[in-house]
């Protein structure tokens, strides 16, 4: 019924947590693919979830990118800002443009942080998470010609609550996501 003790410690040894080793390789495909798929279907899930006329659901890409940064910090570069900013600005509502300069000075910002503090815990990247997502939802309003006051202040107040609740779910997202990045797959030569 059970294998002996020796093969089953055999077997064991030919695997680790992302697969079989013998053979396989990480996809260069799924290393591509998954991040900046993810933080791009994140640009467009808020158009499904909810329509209102207060701002709540949470800037999804914005949280994407910021989760792949500081839970994996080489995998999205600096310069991704630029491209995923764009994508970002065709589905968020925003002046065309206004989602690049964010992305892009959250990026550079959080480089800047990582250089500075190269050994981080998750409270760290929290408290990082959480001033971005601020600055991005306020400046975002203002750049869109709301008129600054304390009703929009107010107004603004459950979305950035919500961004930052949602960010350890998000950073959760991420690391499965990672793991699913680094799935080894049958390599044929």
């Amino acid at each position: 019924m059970f294998a002996p003790r020796h093969k089953r410690r055999f077997r064991l040894a030919r695997r680790d947590a992302y697969g079989s080793r013998i053979n396989r390789e990480p996809s260069p495909i799924l290393l591509a693919l998954v991040p900046w798929g993810s933080v791009m279907l994140a640009a467009i899930i808020p158009f499904i979830i909810i329509a209102t006329a207060v701002p709540l659901v949470p800037p999804l890409a914005l949280l994407f990118l910021l989760g792949w940064r500081l839970v994996r910090p080489g995998v999205i570069p600096v310069w991704a800002g630029l491209p995923l900013g764009l994508w970002n600005d065709l589905f968020s509502g925003q002046p065309f443009g206004c989602s690049v300069l964010l992305f892009s000075l959250t990026l550079l910002a959080i480089e800047i942080v990582e250089s500075r503090f190269p050994w981080r815990d998750f409270r760290q990247d929290w408290w990082t998470a959480a001033l971005a997502l601020t600055a991005n939802i306020i400046l975002g309003a203002i750049f869109s010609g709301a008129k600054v006051d304390l009703v929009l202040i107010a107004g603004l107040g459950p979305q950035v609550l919500l961004s930052v609740l949602a960010f350890p779910i998000v950073a959760r997202m991420v690391a499965d996501l990672d793991k699913l990045r680094l799935l080894r797959v049958r390599v044929v030569d």
